[in-house]
């Protein structure tokens, strides 16, 4: 059974598994310069920080769409009929003339396992709303028991409708167990910085 979340932040080797396109990096952190919103933006660590690099050019919609196509092996008029659109309504998406609406952003995420985030270019970093893990690729996002994606939070700590932790106290309990304390803060000391910033997130608001 893999641990929840924030074990990760703990590892000595990079949490993030590296995506297509991009390479994992440890780099030393910027000490106590804190995010305004994302609790393990430093992997809570005091000593060292994973940070993603993007290697590759962002992708605009409409080549993101096209290489899910092809990468399907489908032609344009296959795909309009797996998702119940004209073969001129994909073709406009593939150009550039127009994007889909939503409600098909949801239907192509949930025929094609991809999430609305990367569908769109990946406009917005994603964090788990309940332990502050980046969802830097669309393997580590939660799925709701029907299989759609629910990007506000990871797989960890969210699966099958139901939370790996049941209150705020618990998932403080596994961090102050759990992660490193190289300059020996006291556990209340510690409690309160993870408190802080967990309580910025949406889920223990």
């Amino acid at each position: 059974m893999q641990v929840p979340g924030p074990f990760f932040f703990g590892a000595r080797t990079c949490p993030f598994p590296a995506a297509e396109g991009k390479a994992a990096v440890w780099e030393k952190p910027r000490r106590r310069q804190e995010s305004n919103n994302m609790f393990l933006d430093r992997c809570c660590k005091m000593d060292y920080l994973c940070t993603v690099n993007q290697t590759t050019k962002e992708m605009e919609v409409k080549e993101i769409l096209k290489n899910l196509r092809e990468k399907n092996h489908l032609t344009q008029e296959q795909m309009a009929e797996r998702i119940n659109v004209t073969r001129q309504a994909v073709s406009r998406w593939e150009t550039g003339m127009t994007q889909p609406n939503p409600e098909l952003l949801k239907v192509l995420s949930r025929e094609f396992g991809v999430s609305i985030n990367t569908l769109l270019g990946s406009p917005q970093t994603l964090y788990c709303q309940c332990c502050g893990m980046p969802l830097s690729d669309d393997s580590m996002i939660s799925r709701e028991p029907d299989g759609t994606f629910n990007e506000d939070y990871c797989k960890w700590c969210y699966a099958d409708g139901d939370f790996a932790y049941k209150s705020k106290d618990a998932l403080l309990d596994f961090l102050i167990g759990h992660m490193p304390n190289p300059e020996n803060q006291p556990e209340a000391e510690r409690r309160a910085f993870y408190d802080s910033h967990l309580s910025q997130l949406k889920h223990w608001k």
